[in-house]
């Protein structure tokens, strides 16, 4: 009986945390409705306040009570690990939807490496447990994180609207609530500079653009030949890929005739009531770097379930090294597709067909 007990305590965190990132996945990202905003914020909200009432227990020096056998003792226990465990669970519940939500919104190396450091602090955080409550100064800084990249999704959603600003709008309130919260704590525990150190690397890293552009979510993009544009339909012929290559959907290597049209085609998932200007930008490598070839800019309308479409054609690309590029007008990376052009007419029994 013991050992299926022993068990049950050791793999239900995991399997709740399993199933839990799982539905998330599923979930989130895709359709991001107001209750998920509500439900992350009731967790921020739930974070914030346990943190000021572990920090009221630090101020009057609480200690665990002593070991006690029993059900009385276990219940006792329970009590006072209660808030580790509760901020445990807030902790994972933002980190794991901040982590499918922005991974799914990346779209180049950057920008993965910023979904991959969430994914690490969301495993951080199952094992974390008790050290939540006990170092003070990596709590607020945690704090401070979940706070900012939410409301960095949470703000542009609410108005409709991608613009820069509300990126450091909600940097700003996300560091300025955590300080206060920090300010107001009884006897006021860790240092919350290290904080402001984090909102000062995230404003860094939008500038590098290694923040995902959320809630934008690509959902496809294509370069190929003969685009179709009717009523509701989008359609393009693309060179297939290698058989061995059978995780990529067109070949990375284009064939262009002389004097013929290279298209691109791309679409975009947004939430229902959000507005993007998004551009493609045609860019060729040359000696010195990648140099701007072509550049078309469109607005985006959000709620399509397949995202909103656009395309755009370069005439008569010299062959060399090329990238068809999605982006935000203001500089945030959607998603890249790197190709080599090479001159020359492509068999029409290479050609597929792919509707957008």
């Amino acid at each position: 009986m013991r050992l299926p007990l022993f068990l049950l305590r050791r793999l239900y965190p995991l399997a709740a945390f399993l199933g839990g990132f799982a539905w998330d996945a599923l979930t989130i990202g895709q359709r991001v409705r107001v209750v998920d905003l509500w439900r992350l914020g009731f967790f921020l909200l739930g974070a914030g306040l346990l943190v000021v009432a572990l920090a009221r227990r630090e101020a009057l020096q609480k200690v665990a009570p002593a070991a006690a056998s029993g059900w009385r003792g276990r219940l006792t226990d329970l009590r006072w690990q209660a808030p580790y465990l509760l901020l445990q669970f807030f902790y994972g519940g933002i980190f794991s939807a901040l982590f499918i939500l922005y991974f799914k919104s990346s779209g180049h190396l950057g920008t993965w490496l910023t979904a991959v450091l969430l994914g690490a602090l969301l495993v951080h955080n199952e094992v974390a447990g008790k050290r939540h409550g006990e170092r003070f100064t990596l709590t607020w800084a945690l704090l401070a994180l979940n706070a900012i990249l939410l409301f960095n999704f949470a703000l542009p959603h609410t108005v409709g609207s991608l613009n820069s600003a509300w990126f450091y709008l909600s940097t700003a309130g996300g560091i300025v609530l955590v300080h206060a919260l920090w300010w107001f704590s009884p006897g006021r525990p860790g240092r919350v500079l290290p904080a402001w150190g984090l909102a000062a690397l995230l404003l860094l890293a939008w500038r590098l653009d290694m923040i995902a552009p959320v809630p934008l979510v690509e959902q496809d993009i294509a370069v190929g030949h003969d685009f179709v544009q009717a009523p509701g339909r989008y359609a393009l012929r693309l060179e297939r890929a290698p058989v061995w290559q059978f995780w990529r959907h067109q070949s990375q290597t284009v064939h262009v005739p002389d004097g013929g049209k290279l298209y691109g085609v791309s679409a975009v998932f947004a939430p229902k009531g959000v507005t993007a200007a998004l551009e493609h930008r045609w860019e060729v490598r040359e000696a010195n770097g990648w140099r701007l070839a072509y550049r078309n800019r469109f607005q985006t309308t959000g709620g399509r379930e397949r995202g909103f479409r656009g395309y755009s054609w370069v005439r008569n690309p010299p062959p060399g090294e090329w990238r068809f590029v999605v982006a935000t007008q203001d500089g945030r990376t959607v998603s890249i597709l790197p190709i080599t052009v090479v001159r020359g007419e492509v068999p029409a029994e290479q050609l597929s067909l792919r509707e957008f």
